[in-house]
């Protein structure tokens, strides 16, 4: 197929929501016990220069700005006035100076017409809108140390620097239509992707190359920034959870783990998939591939609206559990006393997943990383998900030497497993199927499309 696949379906169409989303935020602010008249005010990254040189780093626009203007232009201001419902953008003017090199920037009437916002203007006028009679000045709401030195907010009565933070990170929780439909897109961009490396495992003599075939199918389907550093973990490396060397050889590995995912218009996608680098698993792999996949399809069948995080999470353990006792890797002790011993903590450490948006750990989950229980301490998300809400569902089974076996030197954990039985699994390193799922009322919906099953992975592989 090549890199760039010229019939992957189209991305939403229309503007961002941002009116939308301020009005949101306005209303979470105001239910809460906030104002219900004011100023909304929050500035976009700055331009910044690498450190001893003349060439600007790279660019991420802040997402709490993103959230409410849909602009991904650096240097720029918005203020959105609550009570008249009216949104103002502030971008930077023409610099003479700057043009020769870099072309002409956004001008207000393209921004106008690009973005949901009912005014643009020049960044140099943000502090003669603020100052402004026909401003309303009761309440300022900012974000502490996200507001520019010459910026002033003196002519307001109150500036509250406590709630507008909170407010959007609740209010990003729950997706629109059209923020789904970009986690949507973003997915099919990796999704892709995905199957290019699946394609190049059997030819590649090295990590690095099948993360420059991921990166290049994603830019060339218009994914032009990954959603975070990518995981190209083969062998025994698999069981580093954010590996990020990518520079090993794959000769003598059985399988390669890749967890990698492009973003879209400040929208992520997260995936992870296990293939076998040489084209078919071992029996060891697939045995341990089988309670993975298990363990995603039946979190994903449980998987709804209002449903509680741990319950689920408590599941995947359930499951791994029987699928260790069935191998004979976890062995003595009935059932219950396996999972209340958290020896299944020592092959799946992690969390079933977390929340997706325009971060990959997106914001909201209430994470409780002082749990003293290990089972749920590094959850990142804890109570119920809501409808509309876009999770990863992520198990895994590690065999990482650094956790196992020191932990085996307890008797608490050293009764419960066959060391024997263990010693064979240890080239498996680890497996993590993830995918993207958007949480409805009644279930849930994949929005990943990558091959999943080891049957489509190892038919994808001989395929080339």
């Amino acid at each position: 197929m090549g890199l760039a696949n010229h019939d992957l379906p189209p991305p939403p169409s229309g503007k961002y929501p941002a009116k939308a989303h301020a009005k949101r935020v306005a209303e979470y602010i105001a239910e809460n016990g906030g104002p219900q008249e004011g100023v909304i005010y929050l500035e976009a990254q700055k331009t910044a220069m690498v450190e001893d040189d003349d060439q600007a780093a790279h660019f991420r626009q802040r997402r709490f700005f993103y959230y409410l203007s849909g602009c991904a232009v650096p240097d720029a201001y918005l203020a959105y006035d609550i009570k008249n419902d009216h949104l103002t953008l502030f971008i930077p003017p023409i610099d003479p100076e700057d043009v020769i090199w870099s072309g002409l920037p956004l001008l207000e009437k393209e921004a106008l017409e690009k973005y949901d916002i009912d005014a643009c203007k020049p960044s140099t006028e943000v502090n003669s809108y603020l100052t402004s009679p026909e401003t309303p000045h009761q309440t300022l709401l900012a974000i502490p140390k996200q507001v520019a030195d010459h910026v002033t907010f003196l002519s307001f009565e109150e500036t509250n620097w406590d709630l507008l933070k909170n407010a959007i990170e609740r209010c990003r929780v729950v997706k629109d239509e059209h923020e789904i439909g970009l986690i949507r897109h973003a997915n099919a961009i990796s999704s892709h992707a995905h199957t290019e490396v699946m394609r190049m495992v059997k030819s590649a003599r090295n990590e690095r190359e099948l993360m420059g075939t991921f990166v290049g199918a994603c830019i060339s389907n218009g994914g032009r920034e990954q959603a975070y550093g990518c995981i190209c973990a083969s062998g025994p490396s698999a069981a580093t959870l954010h590996y990020v060397h990518n520079d090993l050889p794959l000769s003598e590995k059985l399988n390669l783990l890749i967890d990698a995912g492009c973003e879209y218009n400040c929208y992520c996608s997260d995936i992870t998939r296990t293939y076998p680098l040489q084209g078919k698993f071992t029996k060891e792999s697939r045995e341990i591939y089988d309670i993975v996949d298990e363990m995603q399809a039946e979190c994903m069948k449980a998987l709804k609206a209002n449903v509680t995080w741990e319950d689920l999470h408590a599941l995947a353990h359930e499951i791994a559990i029987d699928g260790l006792r069935r191998l004979g890797i976890l062995t003595g002790g009935n059932k219950k006393e396996l999972f209340d011993s958290r020896v299944s903590t020592l092959f799946l450490p992690h969390g079933l997943g977390h929340y997706l948006g325009m971060d990959t750990h997106d914001c909201g989950g209430n994470a409780d990383y002082e749990d003293p229980d290990p089972m749920f301490r590094y959850l990142r998300i804890r109570g119920t998900v809501p409808a509309n809400s876009v999770v990863t569902v992520e198990p895994g089974i590690y065999f990482c030497r650094f956790i196992i076996e020191p932990a085996l030197k307890e008797e608490k954990f050293a009764k419960f497993v066959d060391k024997s039985v263990l010693e064979k699994y240890w080239d498996v390193g680890g497996v993590r199927i993830e995918d993207d799922v958007l949480v409805k009322e009644d279930g849930c919906e994949n929005l990943t499309t990558a091959p999943r099953s080891w049957d489509e992975v190892e038919a994808l592989i001989h395929s080339v």
